[in-house]
């Protein structure tokens, strides 16, 4: 995904949320679940349906300054949740 206009959304068939038990984010779905880590717990927390690919990437390098450029790292998680069927675009 190289068109960072687009706006990621959750696939309605994972819930994403916070899992006390393993204190980090999670995937859940029918047949069980997906551990994430912080960052991609992150990233996955900022997909709403509204919000383009470039207004997360814009988000996550104003929240962490101190990482750098993060935008190829992003956009490849991006591409990595949504060849897995995490997410799709609209």
């Amino acid at each position: 995904m190289a068109d960072v206009t687009l706006v990621p959304r959750i696939n309605k068939l994972f819930r994403l949320q916070f899992e006390k038990a393993q204190q980090c984010f999670v995937l859940l779905y029918p047949e069980g679940m997906v551990k994430l880590n912080d960052s991609a717990g992150e990233i996955m927390q900022l997909i709403d349906g509204e919000l383009t690919a470039e207004e997360i990437i814009h988000g996550l390098m104003l929240k962490f300054p101190e990482a750098g450029d993060l935008k190829e790292d992003i956009l490849d998680f991006l591409q990595t949740a949504h060849e897995k069927k995490w997410i799709y675009y609209v």
